[in-house]
């Protein structure tokens, strides 16, 4: 009865509460590819976007009695170009990698002597068409005006690092700092004034501080939009984060609205879980006891199909299955041949889709057109189109709304026909693995199942948010909600030609990876606290690249390849220790969950020659890298070392379930005997060192958790003890830093620092600033698991499944029953 009064009140208080809960919030979550957040505490406020930052607008917009009401999203603004950069339309510039004349930036320059290649420029060559290879470049965009006219002027540009900018010759831009995604910049009139009908000239200087580069610019102007629908923001009374569900809640005049955002990724179904579909559900209801006309209007932007916003999409209406159905994807459909980072899915199709009884008007316009549909009379639209920047609209009318709550959805799906290249071989989603089922059966029965998945949605989401917080408090309880669906949809679930499962995670904005062994390490307690079959399809693949005999080294690769490609690794470097002990522990870890090793000695061979490498190289590691790579090479890693001690420990303890008692025997007594050796190596003191060899030094040992959550007995509770103490002494208001290197920090690792607390109050002190970063970052992205701690900003890392790991206090309680 305790639980259940404590989240009720913690629901009640967040209906109320206007205050930030997530640094940004989960719509659409499915995969990497199918993922679109809101960036502001308000829904009305901000552009929707994919977890990249890339605009994927949805718009909502209710009219009661004829007035409009715009409740979710902030639509796009559209411009008319003047000079396209090169996501719009590559075209030739002129530059130099040789510090020009001083006046460079002028009409009259003459720049017959520098190179002219097309646009953008960078580093890459799967991004770039000029190759920038120095660290600075001039460049020059000639172009020619027949007419000018009143409207406002923007600078339209992306660049990584510094550009500063100038239109025939007078400075419009000076920025320090890269802009990784487009940002319009208004240009000031009296600046205007430089144009002039004839030749003009747009220079760029651009200065790479590390890392790639990349430089594409352009200007474009605002339209007059006369004739733009007119409406008013709904105000928004309240809204909740759930587990599965984000749900707001306004009044739009005379009536409320109810808007819930559900992605049902209930672990315990994986057809469930692999269905590409989400519901968003308006309920509406009069404020004033009287009857009211209304209309619900949802517009879906095509760019849910491109990796870039001009590319030419064509959509369709049609019906089928007892729904009403708009679809889009691009002409080109460049099937699985995008990989990388900064990247979203430009083949497949994306889907609107509402019960054929509701009557919907359902249409395809272009971005500037759609919110007109809410409000003009219906006439006949065309089934096909095609064109740049479309959008599918959809009018509900609910017509007389009185008293008695009405109720729609939605369903917004995407089916991308192949969802991975596995070893040369393209792999379909789990949903239809046999290629013969449609996902137009998968709407309809999403639509059928509205009322069933929702209702085991909410039931769910009570569930985890009461053990999360016996586990570990409000604020962990929190913690956990936040990371939910980001951790499951930064992942692919497929079935290899094998048929086993494959669940694959992409390395977001920390290089583009598939199937990364140590991210697969800090994601795994959420998976073993609710499905371990899915930590299997994590580990699966990197079991099969070294039986296949594709890896033939004595220890675990890395990585798989680059996200969607799953060819063989592609990260540069290999870490040995890192790798292979994060192998062995999480093969520990599933057998301690389900109680036998059955999985482990499926890969019993692998894993003893994994076990073997350990034991020669583990206790004391030469230079390498661990998966905090971004702090560079380390010898004598203290914290290493722990992992390999505790792998071979976990290797130990799966030996003796299989039976086999002179391996158990011998390696348990080995992690046992390094363990002891350890503390005398790493001992500074008042804590322990981050290197055998410097004890000036201390580092987070989160890596000793898995001592403690599985039971191994290798380290004494005073090692433990004497660490938290430490601890508790060197973080900040935004958290542990990650050691005495650097004030940076990473957030999953705090975690499972703090659970090496026995006291329960030292376990919330130490998560508590996590939950603050969250709540005060500058960075309004899904939440990134590396910041700063001094004030809070985002190093890079962003919406990755590694925030998994905060499932890590959940685990523990559940291996104590």
């Amino acid at each position: 009865m305790k639980k259940t009064l404590l989240f009720i009140l913690f629901s009640y208080s967040t209906v109320f509460a206007q205050e930030r809960k997530a640094p940004a919030y989960p719509l659409v979550t499915h995969d990497p590819y199918f993922s679109i957040w809101s960036t502001t505490d308000k829904l009305n406020e901000s552009t929707t976007q994919h977890w990249t930052g890339a605009n994927q607008s949805l718009n909502g917009l209710v009219s009661v009695d004829g007035k409009v009401y715009s409740f979710l999203g902030k639509p796009e603004k559209v411009f008319n170009t003047i000079l396209p950069a090169a996501d719009e339309k590559p075209l030739p510039l002129s530059y130099t990698e040789t510090k020009p004349a001083d006046h460079w930036t002028t009409i009259d320059f003459d720049d017959t002597q520098w190179q002219t290649e097309v646009g953008p420029a960078g580093s890459e060559p799967s991004q770039a068409k000029t190759l920038w290879k120095k660290d600075e470049i001039w460049v020059r965009r000639v172009f020619t005006l027949s007419q000018i006219n009143s409207n406002k002027l923007y600078l339209k540009i992306r660049h990584d690092d510094n550009a500063t900018v100038y239109l025939n010759g007078k400075e419009i831009y000076n920025v320090k700092k890269l802009a990784g995604s487009f940002v319009y910049i208004p240009i000031d009139a009296t600046v205007k004034k430089a144009l002039h009908k004839g030749k003009n000239v747009l220079a760029i200087y651009a200065l790479n501080t590390g890392g790639p580069s990349y430089l594409d610019a352009g200007l474009v102007e605002e339209p007059n939009n006369k004739d733009a629908v007119k409406f008013v923001d709904a105000v928004q009374k309240g809204f909740q984060v759930n587990a599965t569900q984000t749900s707001y809640q306004f009044t739009c005049g005379k009536i409320n609205l109810d808007v819930t955002f559900t992605s049902p990724l209930l672990m315990n179904d994986l057809n469930l879980l692999s269905r590409p579909v989400t519901y968003i559900s308006a309920r509406v209801k009069s404020n004033d006891g009287a009857t009211h006309q209304v209309k619900l209007y949802f517009g879906a932007s095509g760019n849910i199909a491109t990796h870039r916003d001009f590319q030419e999409l064509m959509a369709d209406k049609y019906t089928a299955k007892g729904l009403s159905i708009l679809k889009a994807g691009t002409v080109e459909q460049p099937l699985l041949k995008r990989t990388g980072d900064d990247v979203r899915i430009d083949w497949g199709y994306m889907y609107v889709a509402v019960p054929a009884q509701y009557n919907s008007i359902q249409s395809i316009t272009t971005s500037a057109d759609a919110l007109k549909t809410l409000v003009a009379k219906p006439v006949k639209k065309t089934a096909h189109v095609t064109g740049e920047k479309l959008i599918l609209n959809t009018v509900i009318p609910m017509r007389a709304v009185g008293s008695v709550a009405k109720e729609q959805f939605i369903l917004l799906g995407y089916d991308d026909l192949y969802a991975v290249q596995y070893f040369k071989q393209n792999l379909r989603p789990w949903w239809n693995n046999s290629g013969k089922e449609k996902i137009e059966n998968q709407l309809a029965l999403a639509a059928k199942e509205y009322k069933q998945v929702t209702q085991k949605c909410v039931t769910f989401d009570k569930q985890l948010y009461a053990d999360a917080l016996k586990s570990g408090g409000d604020v962990y309880a929190k913690l956990c909600v936040l990371a939910y669906r980001q951790a499951i949809s930064a992942h692919k679930l497929v079935k290899s030609p094998e048929g086993e499962i494959l669940f694959l995670s992409k390395e977001n904005f920390s290089n583009g990876s598939i199937g990364t062994v140590d991210v697969t390490y800090p994601s795994a307690p959420l998976f073993l606290v609710y499905n371990p079959d899915l930590l299997k399809g994590m580990m699966n693949g990197i079991f099969y690249f070294s039986e296949s005999g594709k890896w033939n080294k004595p220890y675990s690769s890395h990585d798989l390849g680059t996200y969607p490609v799953a060819n063989g690794q592609t990260y540069g470097e290999d870490m040995p220790i890192e790798e292979s002990g994060n192998m062995l522990i999480l093969a520990a870890a599933i057998a301690k969950v389900e109680g036998n090793a059955d999985y482990a000695k499926k890969h019993w061979k692998t894993i003893s020659i994994w076990a073997e490498y350990l034991s020669k190289n583990g206790l004391d590691p030469a230079n390498q890298l661990s998966t905090d790579d971004f702090a560079g090479h380390l010898a004598r890693n203290a914290n290493l070392s722990v992992k390999a001690i505790v792998a071979l420990g976990g290797y130990g303890m799966m030996a003796s379930m299989l039976g086999e008692k002179a391996t158990a025997d011998k390696y348990t007594a080995m992690a046992k005997d390094m363990a002891k050796q350890w503390m005398t190596l790493a001992d500074a003191g008042d804590h322990y060192a981050l290197t055998f060899d410097n004890k000036d030094t201390w580092s987070q040992k989160y890596n000793m958790v898995w001592d403690k959550v599985l039971g191994l007995g290798l380290f004494p509770q005073e090692v433990y003890d004497k660490e938290v103490k430490y601890y508790l002494t060197k973080q900040t208001q935004y958290g542990i830093p990650l050691d005495s290197r650097k004030t940076y920090t990473k957030s999953d690792w705090i975690l499972w620092s703090a659970t090496l607390a026995t006291n329960i109050d030292d376990f919330k002190a130490l998560i508590k600033p996590v939950y603050t970063y969250a709540l005060e970052t500058h960075d309004r992205v899904p939440m990134s698991d590396w910041h700063e701690t001094k004030d809070a900003h985002r190093m890079n890392f962003t919406a990755r499944s590694v925030v998994g790991g905060f499932y890590i206090k959940m685990l523990e309680q559940k291996l104590k029953k």
